[in-house]
């Protein structure tokens, strides 16, 4: 595990960010391409500052096999430097529904406000995976959303958030592209359905590469974390992170800013 630190190699402070002056803390996320899971917990992880033993203590409260497969590092993309999250698991092939993933985040060792997010978005999932399927949120068999990468990037990016605590989380309208994408139930158009369930009433915008911009994952966790979509909000900046995913767009850099920061209004 590598030790969590800044461009200039000193050790972010914790401190500084979770004991601020959290009535007024504003998040905003910029999204130039999308979000996933990873990006999402990369940008949290930089913004949180969280040392590796503490990382390690997140994600073992999520399921102890998980400590130590996670690791944040500087990637670089056009010679920009950024974030990124390398994650290490097993592979595994459950089908996991509403009601075993929701006991699986009860029986864990999250925070209850860690436990309550958490469990705000997969029934976020499970309602959309229900819509598109013609099946009650509680009939819904998760195939990819229910693979333990996806309950550990909703759980720790879940987690993280409580500890920053934001007054509000601000976020730029959705980029979409066309495509398609290889998935359990075939090939299928994108966005994908249950991305269209959960876009329903958010601002979207238009994005000039081609494939999936924006994953269920993640944007059922930006419902759950209560987003607001719009631009800049008036704040003193105060931390950033840029994030790059893993998905390669030719032209463009796949890649968010996260920013914290506190109201100036």
């Amino acid at each position: 595990m590598t030790h969590i630190h800044d461009e200039h190699g000193s050790g972010l402070s914790p401190d500084s960010i979770i004991h601020g002056d959290m009535a007024q803390r504003i998040l905003t996320i910029r999204m130039y391409s999308g979000l996933s899971g990873d990006m999402f917990l990369a940008g949290l992880l930089r913004l949180t500052g969280l040392e590796a033993h503490a990382l390690n203590e997140c994600l073992a409260a999520i399921m102890p096999e998980l400590a130590g497969s996670v690791q944040l590092l500087r990637k670089e993309v056009g010679h920009v430097g950024g974030w990124h999250v390398q994650v290490h698991l097993p592979q595994q092939h459950e089908h996991r529904s509403l009601g075993d993933i929701t006991d699986f985040i009860q029986r864990g060792g999250l925070s209850a406000e860690g436990k309550r997010l958490s469990l705000a978005a997969f029934t976020l999932l499970a309602q959309a995976e229900g819509a598109v399927h013609g099946l009650a949120p509680q009939d819904v068999h998760f195939h990819e959303v229910g693979a333990l990468d996806s309950i550990l990037d909703t759980c720790l990016t879940c987690e993280l958030y409580s500890r920053l605590a934001p007054l509000r989380l601000v976020v730029s309208p959705v980029p979409l592209a066309d495509g398609s994408i290889a998935c359990a139930h075939g090939c299928i158009p994108l966005p994908a359905p249950a991305v269209l369930q959960l876009l329903e009433g958010v601002p979207v915008c238009s994005f000039l590469g081609e494939g999936e911009t924006i994953t269920p994952t993640a944007m059922a966790l930006l419902h759950a974390l209560g987003a607001e979509f719009g631009p800049w909000p008036s704040m003193r900046l105060e931390r950033q992170a840029l994030v790059y995913g893993d998905t390669v767009f030719p032209g463009a850099p796949n890649g968010a800013l996260f920013a914290l920061g506190t109201a100036t209004e």
